[in-house]
């Protein structure tokens, strides 16, 4: 296919979000799109551009004393009868219109358009963000190029509805067990009923009191919540086996130990399996360069509910913010849609924070 990320599609990143919604990249499928990114940014003279597998970076080299990346991916959920693009009045509506083919759009409309930044800058467009850790693009980067993540500060484009959403919470999600002994239901005095025992585990899960933490003025909530629930194997069997999936979103103050013990001490008593965790990501709002980044937006942070990928960033020491046009509420919803006003205004606003 001819590549649609022309240079007239470059500089503007309305029509650029329009065309890299219209190009299909669901999750470990997007070669073609990478394609795309890959010989629009060969085509811009300032830049360096690598590639591993779908992950494309573009950095510029100016010697400028801090460097900056701005990261965005490129991998959607899978279509749910909103693609190809379309326009209503001030919306485009398409799978990943909101997460986050409109923030890719301002970083590459950045790349194309901005040759003398007052940061040196790292474009990084990565994959396979929406699914399993050990795809996603900058996970593969960290360890096959780590040097391609240097950098003094990072902003992650995830959809924030044009707000500077700082750090995120850490996630953990483990499977509390009980035991109990198999019976035939016509003598179920015999047995142990290992799904009556879950009732004390839903009993503290409603008595939770979640905390409400506050970190360089930014607020985070946490929360605690069984997700799915197992057990039993027959209906004429009293079951000696059940489980229930729980998953914490703790506060970025809390290591992942932490929020480990905190997990056993609210379960005390009963077998815990983790089956994930990630950690959360501090704020990052003391860099040079997300201060006058917060001064180029206009507006305070507010705490990002959830977890994203400045969390890995965070891990190697860079401060990351999210910030981009789509809303976070529609995110991989079937009519996931984006304003239009919201991009051209991202895009001004990195343009008065990265033009010298």
């Amino acid at each position: 296919m001819a590549n649609p990320l022309t240079p007239d599609v470059l500089v503007d990143p309305v029509e650029l979000t329009r065309a890299l919604v219209d190009v299909q990249s669901v999750s470990r499928d997007e070669k073609v799109i990478a394609d795309c990114v890959e010989d629009a940014l060969r085509r811009v003279a300032h830049l360096t551009v690598h590639r591993i597998g779908n992950t494309v970076m573009a950095r510029t080299e100016l010697g400028r004393a801090q460097r900056v990346v701005l990261a965005g991916h490129l991998d959607t959920v899978p279509i749910n009868d909103n693609w190809p693009s379309t326009v209503a009045e001030d919306l485009i509506y398409g799978c990943g219109t909101s997460d986050m083919k409109s923030g890719v759009a301002l970083a590459l409309h950045l790349a194309a358009t901005l040759p003398d930044p007052a940061y040196d800058i790292t474009y990084l467009f990565y994959e396979a963000e929406e699914i399993e850790s050990e795809f996603n693009g900058l996970n593969l980067v960290a360890g096959a190029h780590p040097e391609w993540l240097e950098a003094d500060f990072a902003v992650l484009l995830e959809p924030t509805y044009g707000v500077v959403e700082a750090g995120c919470q850490g996630t953990m999600r483990v499977r509390v067990h009980t035991r109990g002994r198999r019976a035939h239901t016509a003598r179920a005095w015999r047995g142990v009923n290992a799904i009556h025992a879950l009732g004390e585990v839903l009993r503290r899960l409603e008595g939770y009191h979640a905390r409400t933490v506050t970190i360089d003025g930014c607020t985070y909530r946490e929360g605690l919540s069984a997700v799915r629930i197992s057990g039993g194997i027959a209906g004429n069997v009293v079951p000696d086996e059940a489980w229930v999936d729980v998953n914490l979103r703790f506060a970025p103050d809390r290591s992942e130990q932490q929020a480990l013990d905190h997990l056993r001490e609210i379960f005390d008593g009963y077998d815990l399996e983790v089956t994930d965790s990630a950690p959360g990501a501090l704020p990052g709002l003391d860099a040079a360069p997300a201060r006058d980044f917060l001064g180029a937006i206009g507006i305070e942070p507010a705490a990002k509910l959830g977890w994203t990928d400045v969390a890995r960033f965070a891990a190697l020491g860079i401060p990351a913010l999210n910030y981009g046009p789509g809303d976070p509420a529609l995110a991989h919803a079937p009519d996931e849609h984006v304003e239009i006003g919201k991009i051209r205004d991202g895009a001004a606003t990195l343009y008065r924070w990265l033009a010298p």
